[in-house]
Protein backbone atom coordinates (compact mmCIF):
# COMPACT_ATOMS: atom_id res chain seq x y z
CA UNK A 1 0.00 0.00 0.00
CA UNK A 2 1.23 3.45 -0.93
CA UNK A 3 0.50 6.19 1.64
CA UNK A 4 0.33 9.79 0.37
CA UNK A 5 -0.32 13.26 1.70
CA UNK A 6 0.08 15.31 -1.50
CA UNK A 7 -0.18 13.36 -4.77
CA UNK A 8 -0.11 9.92 -6.33
CA UNK A 9 -0.90 7.97 -9.48
CA UNK A 10 -2.91 4.77 -9.74
CA UNK A 11 -3.18 3.34 -13.24
CA UNK A 12 -4.61 6.05 -15.46
CA UNK A 13 -5.58 8.36 -12.56
CA UNK A 14 -3.68 11.22 -10.98
CA UNK A 15 -4.76 12.07 -7.44
CA UNK A 16 -3.62 15.32 -5.82
CA UNK A 17 -4.55 17.30 -2.78
CA UNK A 18 -5.96 20.74 -3.57
CA UNK A 19 -6.58 23.76 -1.35
CA UNK A 20 -10.30 24.20 -2.01
CA UNK A 21 -13.27 22.55 -3.67
CA UNK A 22 -14.01 24.35 -6.95
CA UNK A 23 -17.36 26.03 -7.48
CA UNK A 24 -20.00 24.46 -9.69
CA UNK A 25 -19.52 20.83 -8.59
CA UNK A 26 -22.33 18.60 -7.35
CA UNK A 27 -22.27 15.77 -4.87
CA UNK A 28 -22.67 12.25 -6.27
CA UNK A 29 -24.31 9.46 -4.32
CA UNK A 30 -22.34 6.29 -3.56
CA UNK A 31 -23.31 2.96 -5.11
CA UNK A 32 -23.32 -0.02 -2.72
CA UNK A 33 -21.32 1.99 -0.19
CA UNK A 34 -18.54 2.94 -2.60
CA UNK A 35 -17.63 5.81 -4.92
CA UNK A 36 -16.33 4.69 -8.32
CA UNK A 37 -13.53 7.05 -9.38
CA UNK A 38 -12.76 5.36 -12.70
CA UNK A 39 -14.54 2.68 -14.71
CA UNK A 40 -12.20 0.57 -16.77
CA UNK A 41 -12.69 -0.68 -20.30
CA UNK A 42 -11.78 -4.18 -19.03
CA UNK A 43 -14.49 -4.17 -16.37
CA UNK A 44 -12.46 -3.40 -13.25
CA UNK A 45 -12.91 -0.22 -11.23
CA UNK A 46 -10.87 2.12 -9.10
CA UNK A 47 -12.99 3.09 -6.11
CA UNK A 48 -13.07 4.28 -2.52
CA UNK A 49 -15.26 3.33 0.45
CA UNK A 50 -17.90 6.06 0.88
CA UNK A 51 -17.76 6.04 4.71
CA UNK A 52 -16.69 9.57 5.60
CA UNK A 53 -15.90 10.43 1.96
CA UNK A 54 -17.98 12.58 -0.38
CA UNK A 55 -17.57 12.58 -4.15
CA UNK A 56 -18.21 15.65 -6.32
CA UNK A 57 -18.36 15.96 -10.10
CA UNK A 58 -18.48 18.93 -12.45
CA UNK A 59 -18.64 19.71 -16.14
CA UNK A 60 -15.46 17.79 -17.02
CA UNK A 61 -16.14 14.02 -16.94
CA UNK A 62 -12.38 13.40 -16.62
CA UNK A 63 -12.15 15.11 -13.21
CA UNK A 64 -13.84 14.51 -9.87
CA UNK A 65 -13.17 15.57 -6.29
CA UNK A 66 -13.13 13.75 -2.97
CA UNK A 67 -13.69 15.44 0.38
CA UNK A 68 -12.73 13.69 3.60
CA UNK A 69 -15.59 14.39 6.03
CA UNK A 70 -14.78 13.11 9.51
CA UNK A 71 -12.01 10.71 8.46
CA UNK A 72 -8.22 11.02 8.30
CA UNK A 73 -7.58 8.41 5.61
CA UNK A 74 -9.19 6.86 2.55
CA UNK A 75 -8.05 3.89 0.46
CA UNK A 76 -8.37 3.96 -3.32
CA UNK A 77 -8.56 0.33 -4.41
CA UNK A 78 -8.13 -1.17 -7.87
CA UNK A 79 -10.45 -4.16 -8.26
CA UNK A 80 -8.88 -6.76 -10.48
CA UNK A 81 -7.59 -10.22 -9.57
CA UNK A 82 -4.39 -9.93 -11.64
CA UNK A 83 -2.04 -7.09 -12.62
CA UNK A 84 -3.68 -4.90 -10.03
CA UNK A 85 -2.42 -1.45 -9.07
CA UNK A 86 -1.21 -0.89 -5.54
CA UNK A 87 -3.80 0.54 -3.12
CA UNK A 88 -3.31 4.26 -2.49
CA UNK A 89 -4.06 5.52 1.02
CA UNK A 90 -4.83 9.23 1.16
CA UNK A 91 -3.94 10.90 4.47
CA UNK A 92 -5.33 14.26 5.57
CA UNK A 93 -7.38 16.06 8.15
CA UNK A 94 -11.18 16.10 7.91
CA UNK A 95 -12.20 18.54 5.21
CA UNK A 96 -9.23 17.72 2.95
CA UNK A 97 -10.06 17.93 -0.76
CA UNK A 98 -8.49 15.67 -3.40
CA UNK A 99 -8.72 16.10 -7.17
CA UNK A 100 -8.90 12.86 -9.16
CA UNK A 101 -7.99 13.37 -12.81
CA UNK A 102 -8.08 10.75 -15.57
CA UNK A 103 -5.01 10.91 -17.79
CA UNK A 104 -5.28 11.84 -21.47
CA UNK A 105 -3.02 11.09 -24.40
CA UNK A 106 -2.67 12.54 -27.86
CA UNK A 107 -3.27 10.35 -30.90
CA UNK A 108 -3.37 11.26 -34.62
CA UNK A 109 -7.16 11.44 -34.20
CA UNK A 110 -6.91 13.89 -31.29
CA UNK A 111 -6.95 13.67 -27.50
CA UNK A 112 -8.40 10.59 -25.79
CA UNK A 113 -8.60 9.07 -22.33
CA UNK A 114 -5.71 6.78 -21.40
CA UNK A 115 -6.92 3.19 -21.21
CA UNK A 116 -5.75 1.23 -18.19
Amino acid sequence: MKTVQKSAFQGDMMIRRVAIMPEGVTESAPVSGRHVLAHSETGHNHDVDAHGIKLFTGADPMVCYLRMDGVHEADIVHHRSHDTHETVRLLGEPGSVWEVRRQREYTPDGWRRVED
